[in-house]
């Protein structure tokens, strides 16, 4: 299979950076349909505690996992810049690093989230019958970090670079290969929630391997022992993008136990019509996430070539291309919610009524703050491209305070539906700490660079 290398200084912004998102979009949509199929799998099969348990568990693996991909994202930004300046030695020399880094992290992380695993658990007031089969899914799903770091790392390497082809090639497998995986271990071999948990890993594992492969034919990444050396300047500039990404991810992913927190305090139904419409949340992100990713190494390769004006019209166009994608999938998933949702459940008649009820009003909520969600993930990528973490770990305080607040004291005064409004709130208070960031960031970029150039200009003169 060819791997694709984009250089994304030349060209028009927004064909560069749709071309870049689609194949990113298409691999969510996969991504997304295998988790999806999990639930349904679980939710059908195993009834509807098994499908509580699972939604509850989806905060405690996010919190992991989304610290592992912020590690990911902020060493891609690195690469990202080292390709846009055309520094192959200091590409190489990062990506060496990022190795070493990477591995050490992703093994203490799996230690220390099977140490908290029960503890993690009792903070969500998980009800009692839940709590095994949770408990259970959760340490399979901890015993494969190491593989989800490594594909993670892959394939943030391999976008680094504009290639977003393999890692969808590697989640058209994946996903594949899950639904598959999962119908035979929960429903032919009858192992229960685990069988869906060892799915998954199974299936990260290949997607894994299939970036690995990818990243081994690109001479841009075939390092030496040389590459392999700590550089304790270069760790402190990973550790320094990194971990305020990773923190970003643990803020959110702990407000959203929160809210986790607050819905296990109602009944059953309630907790499984919830687990359905937060699938379906995921569904919703399938192109802005694409869109960030996008962004991230679109404005730090230009960035690395000092190209601020392809950055203020590349901004523009995903601004508009994110909106129109947001309104088109808020709609789709309006007129098909109902319908989606009938396959997350069985049970009596009652049960799967009110399921599908509460998962439809958190569903059609969220669809229609949708554009909200989209622009924040432009302005947060776009942000990160240029080098600045910290702004968007301080947009994730401003998220966690808006989804607890609502969580916490709208539940009180309007009961469960304050928990609809808790996610939707969120993003508006991400916007607001992100938009002003922006304009910050991207006059100061612009003063930075003017200074350089005015530099470099007395150099030559000189």
């Amino acid at each position: 299979m060819k791997t694709y290398v984009t250089n994304m200084t030349e060209g028009k912004p927004v064909r560069l950076i749709v071309n870049f998102a689609i194949p990113l979009m298409i691999g969510n949509i996969f991504q997304q349909l295998y988790l999806v199929a999990d639930s349904m799998v679980v939710g059908t099969f195993l009834g509807v505690n098994a499908l509580a348990a699972l939604g509850i568990c989806g905060w405690p693996s996010w919190i992991v996992i989304g610290m592992l991909q912020g590690l990911a994202q902020g060493v891609s930004i690195i690469m990202a810049r080292d390709f846009g300046r055309d520094d192959l030695p200091g590409l190489k020399n990062t990506y060496g690093n990022a190795l070493i880094l990477c591995s050490v992290f992703s093994v203490c992380l799996s230690i220390i989230s099977q140490l908290l695993s029960p503890g993690m658990l009792f903070f969500l007031n998980t009800p009692a019958e839940l709590t095994t089969p949770a408990l259970l899914y959760l340490r399979i799903t901890f015993a494969g970090i190491p593989v989800i770091m490594a594909y993670n790392l892959f394939a943030a390497a391999l976008r680094a670079l504009g290639d977003s082809r393999t890692p969808l090639y590697a989640m058209i497998v994946a996903s594949v290969l899950n639904i598959i995986l999962d119908l035979l271990f929960v429903c032919v071999f009858s192992w229960g929630i685990a069988g869906a948990a060892i799915a998954t890993v199974m299936a990260q594992g290949v997607s894994m391997y299939i970036c690995l492969k990818a990243v081994l034919r690109l001479p841009h990444l075939k390092i030496i022992r040389a590459n392999l050396i700590l550089i304790p300047g270069l760790i402190r500039q990973m550790l320094l993008l990194s971990m305020p990404m990773a923190f970003q991810n643990f803020i959110i992913a702990g407000g959203g136990m929160v809210v986790q927190s607050a819905a296990n305090r109602f009944s059953v139904e309630f907790i499984a019509g919830f687990t359905a419409g937060a699938k379906l949340h995921g569904v919703l992100e399938i192109a802005t996430s694409s869109f960030g990713f996008a962004m991230t190494t679109y404005v730090a390769q230009n960035l690395g070539a000092g190209r601020i004006d392809r950055i203020h019209k590349g901004v523009r166009d995903a601004m508009g291309a994110a909106v129109i994608t947001s309104i088109i999938i808020a709609g789709v998933m309006l007129a098909l919610g109902r319908l989606i949702l009938r396959g997350f459940v069985s049970g009596t008649p009652e049960e799967i009524s009110m399921t599908i009820d509460v998962g439809y009003r958190y569903l059609a909520i969220m669809c229609i703050c949708l554009p909200v969600l989209y622009l924040l993930y432009v302005f947060r990528s776009s942000i990160q491209g240029l080098g600045n973490t910290f702004l968007p770990m301080v947009s994730a305080v401003s998220e966690f305070i808006m989804r607890t607040s609502s969580a916490l004291l709208l539940t009180a005064w309007i009961g469960e539906s304050g928990l609809y409004i808790a996610e939707v709130a969120a993003w508006f208070g991400a916007d607001l700490v992100l938009i002003p960031s922006y304009l910050y960031m991207i006059r100061k970029t612009e003063a930075l660079i003017a200074e350089q150039k005015g530099k470099d200009t007395d150099v030559t003169l000189a």
